[in-house]
């Protein structure tokens, strides 16, 4: 993608400056997506963050209230990335603000569009979308759905949003939980395997730097093989599996766990946790 294409010329203010704000922020600056001057991040109580923010990426920052309300009502692109328990009082406040045409995109975990909308108390242009916390290098995986209300122009700036900070994946939001299984928590079954293949390591005799350095470098090398050669994971498998060699063993004592079925059972209740989590905040707004 040239730069040209890529770029942004709208400003865009994130309300809310935590970790995942400041992920997609950098990568939209590392990427020359948008000039640092053109972002604002706002929240409602920590100057600290900001200031930290501001010298990092020289962006421009604000907590007054009378000022964020005006930058606000001024935004043509407005990102939410606040706590889910902080959304009703926040959008109940933002709406009145709005114009027609203002893009609003959640990073709200579990809010649905519906419930934003009704919120706002109008039907504002939504994005909803669900990254992981690989979007701070640039390896994210992000999920999006879009509200009906969305336009093409809408729909590529929240495209080119988030490439900057890794893969976009547009989906019914009937589905962004399987992909919340998937993709949004998923990093965490990666960590958790790589934690008992360290374990393994270190029992058998080996350094625990040992153990990590071999186990992260498994790791991305798997990942990328299947990236870059375009096989099926199942078919890379087969290539490394000789027929009653030691690969076949290890493979046979996971299968013993019942560990493929173990890992989808983890995916469809990360994706039941997630819409019991988006059920529950539904009702405690209402």
């Amino acid at each position: 993608m040239s730069q040209q294409q890529a770029m942004i010329a709208q400003p865009i203010t994130f309300y809310g400056a935590g970790a995942m704000a400041e992920a997609i922020v950098r990568g939209l600056i590392g990427r020359s997506v948008v000039n640092a001057g053109s972002l604002t991040m706002l929240n409602r109580s920590n100057s600290g963050r900001l200031e930290e923010l501001k010298h990092r990426y020289n962006v421009k920052t604000n907590n007054d209230p009378a000022e964020t309300t005006e930058i606000l009502r001024e935004s043509p692109i407005i990102v939410l990335a606040i706590k889910p328990k902080d959304a009703a009082n926040v959008l109940r406040k933002l709406g009145p603000l709005l114009s027609d045409n203002t893009l609003i995109v959640s990073v709200i975990a579990g809010l649905t569009i519906r419930t934003i909308q009704d919120l706002l108390g109008r039907k504002q242009p939504v994005a909803r979308t669900m990254p992981n916390t690989s979007s701070s290098i640039g390896l994210g995986a992000t999920g999006v759905s879009f509200s009906k209300e969305i336009n093409d122009q809408d729909r590529q700036t929240v495209m080119t949003l988030f490439q900057a900070v890794g893969t976009v994946t547009v989906v019914e939001e009937d589905k962004l939980e399987i992909l919340t299984g998937i993709s949004g928590s998923g990093p965490a079954y990666i960590y958790y395997m790589m934690e008992a293949m360290m374990a393994a390591g270190i029992r058998g005799g080996l350094t625990p730097q040992q153990c990590k350095e071999l186990t992260v470098q498994t790791v991305l090398g798997a990942a990328r093989m299947v990236q870059q050669t375009g096989e099926e994971p199942a078919a890379l498998r087969a290539k490394v599996t000789s027929p009653n060699g030691s690969t076949q063993a290890a493979l046979e004592t996971l299968d013993k766990g019942d560990f493929f079925e173990t890992v989808i059972a983890a995916v469809n209740r990360c994706a039941e946790r997630s819409r019991e989590m988006g059920a529950a905040l539904k009702e405690g707004i209402s």
